[in-house]
């Protein structure tokens, strides 16, 4: 997995989202904007993180964060009871 360049600061951050909350349009592929990083950060559970067509990686809060680069398509999939957040870095 790609990491977040080191000259990039947070800037906002999603509320906490759970497997009921998750916002539909985080299930399906979508993107950032130009220079917008994400750090997906998994609180409890499991997450699905994928890159791309076949990139995939389960995110736990006791494994690495999820990083999403600028304009790259990914989507995430609760697996089973889940609560995490996006931080946002520019």
């Amino acid at each position: 997995m790609k990491t977040i360049p080191d000259n990039v600061n947070p800037y906002k951050s999603t509320p906490v989202f759970t497997h009921e909350t998750v916002p539909k349009g985080l299930l399906k592929d979508h993107k950032t904007a130009p220079d917008v990083w994400g750090l997906i950060h998994v609180e409890e559970g499991q997450l699905e993180y994928t890159i791309g067509e076949n990139e995939v990686h389960v995110l736990t809060p006791e494994g690495s964060k999820g990083v999403v680069a600028p304009e790259e398509l990914h989507r995430v999939k609760p697996l089973g009871e889940v609560k995490f957040k996006v931080e946002f870095h520019r």
